[in-house]
């Protein structure tokens, strides 16, 4: 005959341990661990994505794929790298609106663990327009420091908070597309959403065509510039370098601002 002392000890044994952090999730919830961002998962322009924010601004960006769209998962690396738990909360006016524009209009980014030169150069990437891309070398001389070419790419792929910090709009000076931090495969689809081809501009690249220029205003551009994206066949010029485009009478774009020293 069972006893009730045995069925408590039987009851007992159905218990089974908690999931890795579980306590501090339980405790972040509850607003006890100490400082707490809140996060929203949202649809970003290709896919999912975890946005943790503090009260400065948003501090945190991750393509929900990359933890199955766990919540959880997604709180443990948020802690892990900016030293706070997250809880649900909602989202900050004008998140949607800047994933859907691909511009962040007044949404304020919390950035206080990166470098000053981290900052320069996420800051110089919010100045490219959706929908078009420049060179790391670009990014370099923008910031007055051309030969780190090498340093912005490592900046950029500690950008805490990509897709709104567009960090996806910078390629390699050759034309290819380079690494990003969720996956190439999302960068091309970032691009693409936003109305660029980058397989064209890569093919166009390939051929050694960097800048383009209009024979009618005398001006040259980067291929996915709005300017140049309106010259026709009939008065489109090619040119391998910016260089000789200068030496050809043409002047730079002074908006995208391609640099006379620039090469492939």
């Amino acid at each position: 005959m069972t006893t009730p002392t045995d069925l408590l000890a039987s009851l007992g044994q159905l218990r089974a341990a908690p999931p890795s952090g579980f306590d501090r999730r339980v405790l972040a919830h509850l607003g006890l661990d100490g400082p707490v961002d809140g996060f929203v998962l949202i649809d970003g322009p290709t896919e999912p994505l975890f946005v943790a924010f503090s009260e400065a601004g948003i501090d945190h960006v991750l393509a929900a794929r990359l933890v199955d769209g766990d919540p959880g998962r997604f709180a443990d690396i948020h802690r892990e790298r900016v030293g706070r738990g997250v809880r649900p909360a909602p989202a900050p006016a004008g998140l949607s609106a800047a994933l859907r524009t691909g511009r962040p209009g007044r949404l304020r980014f919390d950035l206080g663990e990166v470098t000053a030169f981290e900052r320069a150069v996420l800051d110089k990437a919010l100045e490219i327009p959706p929908g078009e891309v420049r060179p790391y070398a670009w990014v370099a001389r923008e910031i007055g420091r051309p030969g780190a070419v090498r340093a912005v790419g490592t900046a950029l792929g500690h950008n805490p908070v990509p897709v709104l910090i567009p960090c996806h709009r910078v390629v390699r000076s050759d034309g290819a597309i380079a690494e990003y931090a969720f996956g190439s495969p999302m960068k091309r689809a970032l691009l693409t959403a936003e109305g660029a081809d980058p397989h064209a501009n890569e093919a166009l690249a390939r051929t050694g065509v960097h800048f383009v220029g209009s024979d009618t205003t005398g001006i040259f551009c980067y291929p996915t510039c709005r300017h140049a994206r309106r010259i026709t066949d009939r008065h489109r010029v090619d040119f391998r370098r910016a260089g000789q485009a200068v030496d050809a009478g043409f002047r730079p774009c002074a908006d995208c601002r391609p640099g006379a020293a620039e090469s492939a």
